[in-house]
């Protein structure tokens, strides 16, 4: 990624409109652009992470796949801005303007700070205790995801990279996930009832306390190395049809059956 010039900066922190309104895949992390006027601008896949935007104008910006992690956004107006696939981790987005402003799939976490009163859990943002009912996250990169207690029931998650995902206390009952890469994710007490888990990738997750009902299919799953399964659940796995447990995952290489048989 390349620095803007010194030119473009200068413009920006003296607020005034910039004719360059294509800022796709710059690097503005780190740097000072407080007031900068960013309206309708191109900022695609721009590194903004731990830069000063306080008071800026993003209004109807363009920040699909942008980097914002640990950015100030202070009192930024952000009014119909698009903030699809974003990473909002640790941002503070105290007292900012998100009228209309589009979150679906961006991401926060416990450290980021939105406005007194906006409703983010229901803005289709991902994060710890995001309301997903129903969502449609197929293939959708989730590593280290921070999904505390989120609520995913009925979500569609197939082929999605939950990998070191924390899923604490999720709900997933009735959800999708087949395909899903759920390696060394976090599960403790997790709710997976009536969930697909046909060939997932649940090798060395944390699968304490989890309850998982009435499963639709754990066809090519793999549970090799498992941490906190219980002997009760092992068994009532290994009760599914032959069929099933005999079904080879061609990702993993092995079969329900022998991952769950390994020590």
């Amino acid at each position: 990624m390349q620095r803007p010039s010194q030119e473009i900066l200068a413009a920006l922190k003296a607020g005034q409109a910039v004719n360059q309104e294509d800022f796709y895949q710059l690097d503005f992390s780190g740097l000072d652009i407080q007031k900068g006027n960013l309206k309708k601008a191109n900022l695609i896949g721009v590194n903004l992470s731990q830069a000063d935007l306080s008071e800026a104008d993003l209004s109807e910006a363009d920040l699909r796949g942008a980097d914002l992690s640990r950015a100030i956004l202070k009192n930024a107006n952000l009014q119909g801005a698009y903030l699809y696939r974003a990473n909002l981790s640790g941002t503070d987005l105290s007292s900012a303007n998100l009228d209309g402003a589009k979150l679906q799939v961006c991401r926060y976490d416990s450290h980021t700070i939105f406005p007194t009163g906006f409703a983010y859990k229901t803005s289709g943002a991902i994060g710890p205790g995001a309301n997903l009912n129903g969502a449609a996250l197929n293939t959708a990169n989730l590593r280290n995801a921070d999904l505390q207690g989120a609520n995913l029931l009925g979500a569609y998650l197939g082929g999605a990279d939950l990998t070191g995902a924390n899923l604490q206390g999720a709900k997933l009952s009735s959800a999708d996930l087949r395909k899903a890469f759920l390696t060394g994710a976090y599960l403790r007490n997790a709710r997976l009832n009536r969930a697909n888990l046909a060939y997932v990738d649940l090798r060395a997750a944390d699968l304490t306390n989890i309850e998982f009902e009435q499963l639709e299919s754990i066809a090519g799953a793999d549970f090799s190395k498992v941490q906190g399964l219980s002997e009760e659940h092992r068994t009532r796995l290994l009760s599914y049809s032959t069929q099933e447990l005999d079904t080879w995952n061609s990702f993993t290489r092995t079969t329900t059956r022998a991952s769950l048989e390994r020590e």
